[in-house]
């Protein structure tokens, strides 16, 4: 059987192309080019990590080759990365790349090279029915990042790392003598790197300084643009020496008048909130009974502990009602449904309620 594996240059990726080598499959590398601009430095990272998927799949001797996407992703990912954080949103772009670029353009092109399967090194696992699994790993497990992805392309993936833990990964890299063993994680949104946020949207995005305020409406300092800030932030405020010298925490945004909300306290009463709705809600598999209240957990973020709430479909709007305060849920970022192992699916949370 011909598996196509998408390289990233990473460790995760290069082991899973050494798996389905060993298990016996007609394995065929291609690295995904989904950003061509250079960093503040003239570097662009993605023709060194193109060099190490070449020198990986030299090692375990598959082909490879290198396909461009940047087309695809600034129109299907980074467009709509834009708008919302010109809506004073937080956006997660890992969901969108992994729904329009990995398991759809990426998996079309990998059925047109002949491939029945496609593999990428996301920490999560499958079953014979399509359901998507958590990762065994629980501080690596991804299944948060593929919620938006649909039976039908589930089996048509290989996820060969879901099962190993991150230690064992690195392990049989190094084992191997595969070029990557020791090479760091990627951090941050992929087109982003190791830049600096801000500076990096303003290039894109013009900024709108406003005032700091409190609840009560008092001035406390100037803001940058409220797209650079989200809720539950303390660092780079650049507010002190104010109030009972607690550090302040961004609570709220307000468009309309173009403030940043922020109090004193990182447990404040307006960073908790008892239920939130979402939107544009998407299941893997079937979806939950309309107007029917589900027991089930979700998670508001990445590597949140599960946390059990009752969820209500209405259409495509999800209704969450969380069993204790929730603290920091951010508009803009996804509502992940589980039923124990399994990731059912979720949305964008799009309001909160205190």
């Amino acid at each position: 059987m011909r598996v196509v594996v998408g390289m990233s240059g990473g460790v995760d990726s290069a082991v899973s192309a050494l798996l389905l080598k060993r298990q016996g499959y007609d394995v065929i590398g291609v690295f995904m080019k989904n950003w061509e601009e250079q960093d503040e430095n003239g570097v662009c990272t993605s023709e060194s990590d193109w060099r190490d998927v070449q020198d990986v799949c030299e090692k375990i001797d598959i082909p490879y080759y290198s396909v461009n996407f940047a087309k695809e992703y600034r129109e299907r990912v980074f467009s709509l990365f834009l708008s919302e954080y010109k809506a004073g949103r937080t956006p997660n772009p890992d969901v969108l790349c992994n729904r329009e670029i990995k398991f759809k353009a990426f998996l079309d092109f990998a059925m047109q090279l002949g491939a029945e399967k496609m593999a990428t090194g996301h920490f999560v696992r499958t079953n014979e029915d399509g359901h998507l699994l958590r990762g065994l790993d629980p501080n690596k497990d991804q299944s948060y990042f593929l919620y938006m992805i649909h039976e039908a392309q589930l089996k048509k993936s290989i996820f060969p790392v879901g099962h190993l833990t991150k230690g064992q990964v690195r392990e049989i890299a190094e084992k191997e003598g595969l070029p990557v063993s020791a090479k760091k994680d990627s951090t941050g949104v992929c087109f982003i790197g190791e830049r600096d946020f801000k500076a990096f949207l303003q290039g894109f995005l013009p900024a709108q300084p406003g005032n700091m305020v409190t609840p009560q409406g008092e001035i406390v300092g100037r803001h940058d643009g409220l797209m650079y800030y989200t809720l539950g932030q303390r660092r780079g405020l650049g507010i002190g020496g104010r109030g009972d010298g607690r550090s302040f925490f961004v609570v709220d945004k307000d468009l309309k008048k173009n403030q940043l909300i922020v109090a004193q306290g990182e447990d404040h009463p307006l960073l908790y909130s008892k239920a939130c709705t979402a939107s544009q809600a998407t299941f893997i598999a079937s979806p939950l009974p309309e107007n029917t209240p589900c027991r089930v957990t979700a998670k508001f973020r990445y590597r949140q502990a599960d946390q059990p709430v009752t969820v209500t479909r209405s259409g495509d709007q999800l209704h969450f009602v969380f069993d204790g305060p929730q603290r920091a849920v951010t508009p803009g970022q996804s509502a992940v449904i589980y039923d124990g192992e399994k990731c059912l699916g979720g949305g964008i949370i799009e309001t909160i309620e205190r």
